[in-house]
């Protein structure tokens, strides 16, 4: 059965392997990401961390067929290698507002039209560092501890015939892993 699928993060990596990979598979697969994607009726440019693009973006996405039967939110950033006090005030804020505040802003624009229809499953990507930690790179660590919360108070506060999960996809090959 078809699914309407939404995903963040869809230039590159991950998030534009799943898109295709779940298009092939026959389901109906709408993204964005901060650089075009393709089909821009179907990928849209938006940059998460900004809440007035999130809106727009959700606002297209809705008036085209409703919400997603599946939110994958996979967008995020890494920060550059080193000791968190060596980390810059801006890369640091930079990483929050699109690996914390993005979701929460996709979350904030998708999910109260889930609701309504009664169904659906939000997909928070974290990571093994959302568990555990590294040296040099513990500004993505906190941003994936706080996907763990964030999506574990989004399960409690759903209604029924909705779930939320925080998904560590595991070791995979991408220009996210080569820089760490």
């Amino acid at each position: 059965m078809s699914k309407r699928i939404i995903i963040t993060g869809t230039s590159r990596g991950l998030g534009k392997a799943m898109a295709e990979g779940f298009a092939a598979a026959g389901h109906e697969v709408l993204g964005c990401a901060r650089q075009p994607s393709g089909n821009p009726e179907r990928f849209f440019t938006c940059d998460i961390a900004d809440a007035s693009q999130v809106q727009s973006f959700a606002e297209a996405v809705l008036a085209q067929g409703g919400p997603p039967d599946i939110l994958i939110n996979n967008a995020a950033m890494i920060n550059d290698n080193a000791p968190l006090w060596e980390v810059g005030e801006e890369e640091f804020s930079r990483l929050i507002d699109i690996n914390i505040k993005g979701t929460a802003n996709m979350i904030r624009h998708f999910v109260p039209a889930m609701v309504e229809a009664g169904q659906g499953v939000i997909v928070n990507f974290s990571s093994y560092w959302g568990r555990s930690t590294s040296p040099d790179v513990a500004p993505y660590c906190a941003s994936k501890w706080a996907i763990e919360g964030l999506t574990a108070g989004l399960a409690d506060d759903l209604p029924r015939g909705l779930a939320a999960i925080a998904l560590n996809p595991g070791v995979i090959d991408t220009d996210m892993l080569r820089t760490c």
